[in-house]
């Protein structure tokens, strides 16, 4: 049986080719099966978006050739905790622009807030929904401290601000392999891969 992860983002679709290499599955994305599938985010929460990602896929792939994968997609975000758990479900869209606008535009509301007031925190859902329409739920964080200026070429988003004081460094200077021990995606992946395994051990 074959996993289709609900993303066209590369920095994700790297992330998820690693974590889910173990599975006995064909990891598959949008772009291998020519989907491109328009989906409005307007949950309140990171369940409600992840659930409305993959049931638009299993609703786009119903009827293409006896295709029925397990769908998987995940919504994540950064809660600063001085701004109220903000940008948490709007990370992705907390300004107009690029990735680095949206590290100015983070960085310009924290200006004035002291190192131990920047604790923050990467959350990341994953919903797993089996072409019955079953739906599965599995959940990660990952705890940190917003940094005062981007370090790092690595990672995507908002990882070159994300300060890791175990490692002494942002997300974005973690070696690939270490980020994928310990990021939010890489926990709620990780709660997820045995029930992953169960469901296409018995064909979803």
């Amino acid at each position: 049986m074959d996993l289709l992860v609900a993303t066209h983002n590369p920095g994700k679709m790297r992330e998820f080719r690693a974590l889910l290499a173990s599975l006995p599955a064909q990891i598959l994305f949008p772009p291998d099966l020519g989907l491109m599938v328009e989906v409005v985010e307007d949950g309140a929460t990171y369940v409600e978006n992840a659930r409305i990602k993959a049931e638009a896929y299993v609703r786009a792939i119903g009827g293409r050739d006896g295709i029925a994968p397990l769908v998987l997609a995940d919504d994540s975000g950064l809660e600063v905790d001085a701004l109220g758990g903000a940008p948490g479900i709007h990370s992705a869209r907390y300004t107009s622009g690029s990735d680095t606008d949206r590290l100015s535009a983070l960085l310009a509301r924290l200006e004035e807030v002291p190192w131990e007031r920047r604790t923050a925190r990467f959350r990341c859902v994953v919903v797993i929904v089996t072409p019955r329409g079953d739906l599965h739920i599995a959940e990660g964080s990952c705890e940190g401290v917003i940094a005062t200026e981007p370090a790092g070429e690595g990672g995507f988003g908002y990882d070159p601000l994300f300060y890791l004081p175990e490692f002494g460094c942002t997300m974005a200077e973690l070696p690939v392999r270490a980020k994928n021990q310990i990021s939010h995606r890489a926990r709620a992946v990780r709660a997820a891969l045995p029930l992953l395994r169960r469901l296409l051990a018995a064909g979803g």
